[in-house]
């Protein structure tokens, strides 16, 4: 008779990281931050004039987010870099008073720790943010945090793209001398989103047989649309589709038609305020509307799931990406495959 502990579990890998996030999250306050204090008055003394910031995957998603905060939070411009135009094209840009930062999970991509050794030559003040304090990137970089995940075995990434996501949160605050605030209930928070996990196995019957499937968003909340796309393609293998709700607009809305399932995520604040005539444009094509934010818009949605009120904007991303990370791990379980190990990928991606 086969051990009950050996026995393989499909999804128990995934199920018991993202199930981590709310303790990960307390740790990177209690023990991260007072760190990425040190790194941000190290960096801000330094005085950048542009950030420029470079990942892969779930990590660029991190990224993308963290663009939003310095652009909205520091006033300072930014942008995402596109790394072939050194590790493949040799430019060398003048990098001059520029903050690089590099985010990766495992830092240990060769192209990652090339662009980062080329920025740092090319005279930028770089930062890796990363899950491994020993990685190639993290020796290459000027500065380090640590986002104090734990070791990640699943392949898709969940409990390390939150902990991504409040290490940058925490960077930018540290830059702008804030002190932040609006992540103290976080942890907690996120427990209670992770404790809803029949409201989510409901919501993944709708998915089960989905063909393709639109997300979007704006502002803060784009990057977990994003997000939410890359983790259902990898575990249900379902072809998502991301667009900022602009974007939607100007020509993919003509594909959205009352058998197409869109999932919408609304963030409580100006970028909610900006998807609404999106919103109102899906309503009118008969679009089958699923809402992640408030409960009133959850109201006027096809289903949906209701998120905490009352949360400050910047960090509603780190609750956002929670549902959907559990709809991708439920619906990859209803169509009988295995979200711990998706075919094809590799936990370290090696590109040049």
């Amino acid at each position: 008779m086969s051990d009950p502990q050996t026995v393989s579990v499909p999804g128990r890998i995934m199920a018991a990281e993202m199930a981590e996030q709310p303790a990960v999250l307390q740790r990177i306050l209690d023990e991260g931050a007072p760190k990425i204090r040190e790194v941000a008055a190290g960096i801000a003394a330094r005085n950048p004039r542009f950030v420029l910031l470079t990942a892969r995957g779930t990590s660029d998603n991190a990224a993308l987010y963290a663009k939003y905060l310095v652009e909205i939070l520091l006033g300072k411009p930014a942008g995402l870099t596109s790394m072939s135009t050194t590790t493949a094209y040799g430019a060398k840009p003048d990098l001059t008073d520029v903050l690089v930062v590099t985010v990766s999970q495992s830092g240990g991509s060769p192209d990652l720790v090339a662009s980062t050794k080329a920025a740092r030559e090319a005279g930028a003040i770089t930062l890796a943010v990363t899950n491994n304090a020993a990685s190639p990137l993290a020796e290459v970089s000027e500065f380090h945090i640590d986002v104090l995940a734990g070791p990640e075995k699943a392949l898709p990434a969940t409990k390390t793209y939150t902990a991504e996501l409040l290490a940058l949160y925490l960077l930018v605050e540290g830059l702008r001398g804030g002190d932040g605030a609006a992540a103290e209930g976080l942890p907690d928070l996120a427990a209670g989103v992770l404790g809803r996990k029949p409201e989510v196995k409901a919501l993944a019957e709708r998915y089960r047989f989905a063909q393709r499937l639109v997300i979007t968003s704006r502002g803060y909340g784009y990057p977990t649309a994003r997000e939410a796309a890359l983790k259902l393609m990898e575990t249900t293998y379902i072809p998502a589709s991301p667009f900022s709700g602009a974007d939607l607009l100007h020509g993919p809305l003509a594909m959205v038609d009352n058998v197409s399932p869109v999932i919408a995520i609304v963030p409580d604040g100006k970028g909610g305020e900006a998807l609404q005539p999106v919103l109102d444009r899906l309503r009118g094509r008969g679009a089958d509307l699923v809402v992640i934010g408030q409960q009133a818009q959850v109201d006027a949605a096809s289903a949906g799931f209701a998120l905490p009120a009352g949360v400050p904007e910047e960090v509603q991303p780190i609750l956002e990406i929670l549902p959907l990370q559990l709809l991708a791990y439920e619906v990859t379980i209803a169509r009988g495959q295995d979200p711990d190990a998706p075919r094809a990928l590799a936990k370290v991606t090696e590109t040049r």
